[in-house]
């Protein structure tokens, strides 16, 4: 039969056998946690390089857009609506006849304003004394009107106003068609900004021209600096349109005062579209 003694051995025993296995555990347990918070001299975020990357398409504009407002002055606000519907019929007339579709004019604004002027009435004149001679006699006479105060706004009509966007498609036919446009009493015609209708594939074609630019520059300099490209793990676009201004644009508006003269002819130019990349790679 054990002794006491021999049972307190044993217990002894059995207790450091689990004291031992729980420091182990433990010790395992925190080198785990160092190594995965990188605390052991590894770096959580890996290395990058990014590269910058330029492709640019241009192309012939396939559209125009030209702007005009319509603006009448009346002594009513039905009178002033009148007179800008007569004229807002003979433009739509005229680009009709010139085979723009109805779904390319667009009405931008439509406005009608009360006009107001300041009126100020002239007080009764007053007999003043006016000398007669050096002996000190008098005589009455009548003083410089006075304008007596305060004066009021009074309202003297309306002016009615509408602007209008105009999408020709043909764009040879802009230049005859600003200037019909010109013969109507229109006001403010101004253009044409010339520009693609559909740039989508344009910008398609240049964001990848962009990307092989990033791409060839990332092998180069990667072989320049002894080092390997891993995986991709950014990228940024920042695409867009620059259309190229011309002056010719401006002579258009000259030639509306010449009905006659044959219409201005006005260069359509190039559009840039371009686009901008950069490419984030993780070196080893």
């Amino acid at each position: 039969m054990e002794t006491l003694e021999e049972n307190k051995k044993k217990f002894f025993k059995v207790l450091g056998v689990l004291v031992v296995f729980l420091v182990i555990y433990f010790a395992v347990k925190t080198i785990y946690e160092i190594k995965k918070t990188s605390l052991l001299g590894e770096n959580p975020t890996p290395a990058t390089i990014s590269f910058s990357g330029h492709g640019e398409v241009t192309a012939v504009p396939d559209i125009a857009n030209v702007y005009f407002t319509i603006s009448k002055d009346a002594s009513t606000v039905k009178d002033a609506q009148a007179g800008v519907a007569t004229i807002e019929n003979s433009a739509l007339g005229i680009l009709k006849a010139k085979g723009v579709a109805d779904a390319d004019i667009q009405t931008t604004d439509a406005s009608f304003n009360p006009k107001y002027e300041y009126s100020q009435a002239v007080c009764p004149p007053t007999p003043t004394p006016i000398p007669l001679n050096s002996s000190g006699g008098t005589a009455s006479g009548v003083a410089m009107p006075v304008y007596c105060n305060p004066g009021k706004q009074v309202l003297t009509g309306y002016t009615a106003s509408e602007s209008i966007t105009v999408k020709v498609r043909n764009t040879d036919t802009v230049g005859d068609i600003m200037q019909a446009l010109g013969t109507t009493g229109v006001t403010n015609l101004s253009g044409p900004d010339f520009t693609i209708d559909n740039p989508d594939a344009l910008q398609v074609q240049a964001r990848k021209l962009a990307i092989d630019d990033a791409k060839a520059k990332a092998q180069v300099l990667a072989k320049d600096l002894g080092v390997s490209l891993g995986k991709l793990i950014d990228f940024s676009d920042d695409s867009s349109q620059n259309p190229v201004m011309y002056a010719e644009n401006k002579s258009m508006v000259s030639s509306l005062a010449v009905p006659a003269a044959a219409p201005a002819v006005i260069p359509a130019g190039q559009n840039t579209i371009t686009s901008d990349v950069t490419l984030t790679y993780e070196i080893k």
